[in-house]
């Protein structure tokens, strides 16, 4: 391939990544691979001379997608340029003080004070425009949400979700493949919610790492005095270390050596200028600012031997692959296993058995395949499923290959199943392990999931089991007995609808009024309806309830647990009404709140008007948005918040 060829490759196989990664929340290659990618492509364009409009070397990111309000920054957030090399950053600080700080692996999120109060949150988006998450900043963990200072105030930051926290909410979901793959994307997703309740529930964390100028000579001087500044005012900032060319090798080690135990994720460090106004006589290239600069670690890797691919199923029918290779030392521990993702990855690397492979850890902790050096490409992808012995079929979504059992009673299915529907966040049935939900199926006491509340009829087998007895099989009934208690939100969410998380299992539940007939009996449209439920969501839980075998379980079920209903205190003096709302509020704290009181008092919120919406909420009554524009065109009232009050 000559190079031209290779420019226009490379510039298309870069510009897909960035998109899944910035606007889908998926990673269709390793940070390692782009990289390597991206280097490649900066020195051919420096040998040929040749950069295309739509090199990523000259593009900052992507439009956001997404339905939240838009904003411009008061000033660009460009991206930084970037060296593995250590030397390298010698030689840039040369004679200057510099400030060592933590790249954190997060969402770039840009803060504004005006005279004390939190008016506004926009994400860094594509460097210019940004999406104003105003209501989910507010909750997070560890935000000022008033500070001493007044004047108008902006300050950027990172939002991130620990590996504790990311671990933990991993932990409660049951499906391999509903786990979301790191703390980067969860977060990401968490951030941009609709709903400030799922954000709140996550705990996320900000760090500050930069404020635009205050108009103090002494606080804008150096980026030493602007942390300070920041920690006085209630902030937390990102780890940083004073440094010189002399002890710039130092500092890197330093950090380096905490990553092991860091609960939070990076992606490597910054190095800015200490003194401000210096590194803003330098200017700026078409790209990259020359006031900081971005090191990236050099990843450790290890050549070993690819042993097996372990294709392990999940409760949705999809197969996950993992490779099993001899086991390696890497940043300190050793290393047999790494998750491949999906079919796509194992054909891009051209993976087979008995090849030699090079992996590493990602940001020094997620294991990963970074090339394969013999690429015998002859792995076979399984014909049939390992727990079922069924047929395979590979499915292909936006040129991603994922393999899938389609067999409905495959074991594995079951077991996950059974899983989900016993783990906290739905039945909640203590004690209840993966072992022991796969011996009572494998013996045929579990088929449906209704027959967890009729294991009794098996007692006399149950206590002659090896492990069991009459006490374990007592403490296993009084623990599925005390989980009939419960309510309409846990046991949808415990069916194990595709998509349907407890928090969106709320959202349905509360907005058909814990009427499970109109959650079975109701289209897509209806769903739809519900605000952070859009129509691919919907569309599952409608061919979910169409199957009569899904409903029959359910009846079943019904039968088995006692419903509690949150007991309704105000007046219903909304009911049958429905409400949309849009815009900035000024007598509520957020649309959530509004929201809140709407259904607190029988009312149900939409998210988009339509002939069936009572009343659109804003402000600007004679604003020409598209909401307005289409409840005039349907004859809905637009009424504002102080009309809302008076209803």
């Amino acid at each position: 391939m000559d190079k031209t060829s290779r420019i226009k490759e490379l510039v298309r196989l870069l510009n897909e990544a960035s998109k899944a990664y910035y606007q889908q929340d998926t990673e269709i290659m390793s940070n390692f691979q782009y990289d390597a990618l991206y280097d490649e492509l900066v020195s051919l364009e420096k040998e040929t001379g040749l950069i295309l409009s739509n090199s990523p070397t000259v593009k900052v990111g992507y439009e956001v997608i997404s339905e939240l309000p838009k904003e411009a920054h008061p000033s660009p957030m460009l991206s930084l340029d970037k060296t593995k090399e250590v030397e390298a950053l010698a030689a840039w600080l040369n004679d200057k003080k510099g400030v060592l700080s933590w790249k954190m692996d997060g969402l770039t999120v840009v803060l504004t004070y005006v005279d004390g109060q939190m008016v506004k949150a926009v994400t860094r988006g594509n460097g210019e425009i940004g999406e104003v998450i105003t209501n989910n900043a507010k909750v997070f963990v560890n935000i000022p949400r008033s500070i001493s200072y007044k004047g108008e105030l902006t300050i950027r930051g990172e939002a991130v979700i620990t590996y504790t926290e990311f671990e933990r909410i991993n932990a409660t979901i049951m499906d391999a493949e509903s786990k979301y793959k790191n703390p980067r994307n969860l977060c990401s997703g968490t951030v941009r919610q609709l709903n400030n309740e799922i954000t709140a529930s996550r705990n996320v964390s900000f760090f500050a790492f930069n404020m635009l100028d205050c108009g103090d000579e002494k606080v804008d001087a150096t980026i030493n005095s602007k942390f300070e500044f920041l920690k006085g005012l209630g902030f937390e900032v990102v780890e940083y270390m004073n440094c010189d060319a002399s002890t710039i090798s130092d500092a890197v080690k330093s950090f380096a050596d905490k990553i092991s135990t860091n609960d939070f994720p990076s992606d490597g460090l910054v190095l800015s200028f200490d003194d401000i106004a210096y590194g803003r006589s330098l200017g700026r290239t078409a790209k990259f600012p020359r006031n900081a600069i971005a090191f990236k670690w050099a990843d450790e890797e290890a050549e070993t031997i690819l042993r097996e691919v372990e294709w392990s199923p999940s409760r949705t029918g999809l197969i996950n692959p993992v490779a099993i290779f001899d086991s390696v030392e890497l940043e300190g521990t050793s290393v047999s296993r790494a998750s491949i993702h999906n079919v796509s990855i194992c054909k891009q690397l051209k993976l087979g058995i008995g090849d030699t492979i090079k992996v590493y850890k990602a940001n020094m902790i997620i294991p990963q395949i970074s090339e394969n050096l013999t690429k015998s490409g002859n792995l076979d992808i399984p014909c049939s499923c390992p727990a079922c012995g069924g047929e395979t079929v590979l499915q292909n979504e936006n040129d991603i290959e994922t393999l899938y059992c389609p067999n409905q009673d495959c074991p594995a299915k079951s077991i996950k199943l059974f899983s989900h529907f016993v783990s906290r966040n739905a039945m909640n049935v203590d004690g209840m392990s993966e072992a022991t939900l796969s011996k009572f199926i494998d013996m045929g006491y579990l088929v449906e999931l209704y027959d967890l509340y009729r294991i009794d009829r098996y007692k006399d087998e149950i206590v002659k089991l090896e492990g069991f007895g009459v006490k374990s099989y007592e403490n296993m009934i009084n623990a599925i007995d005390q989980s009939r208690n419960t309510n309409l939100i846990r046991l949808i969410y415990g069916l194990g609808i595709l998509n349907v998380g407890n928090a969106t299992a709320k959202l349905i539940v509360k907005h058909f009024d814990y009427d499970v007939e109109k959650i079975i009996t109701a289209d897509a449209s209806e769903f739809a309806q519900i605000e952070g439920i859009g129509q691919v969501i919907a569309d599952t839980i409608v061919s979910y309830f169409a199957d009569s075998n899904n409903v029959r379980i359910l009846r079943e079920l019904l039968k088995e647990v006692t419903l509690v209903k949150e007991e309704k205190t105000m007046e219903q003096d909304l009911a049958g009404k429905t409400f949309v709302i849009t815009g900035s509020l000024n007598s509520f704290a957020n649309r959530e709140e509004l929201k809140q009181l709407i259904e607190d008092r029988g009312g149900k919120v939409a998210g988009s008007v339509s002939a069936k919406t009572s009343y659109l909420i804003n402000n600007d009554v004679e604003s020409s948005s598209s909401k307005n524009k289409k409840a005039k065109s349907l004859g809905v009232p637009i009424i504002s918040e102080e009309d809302f009050l008076k209803l």
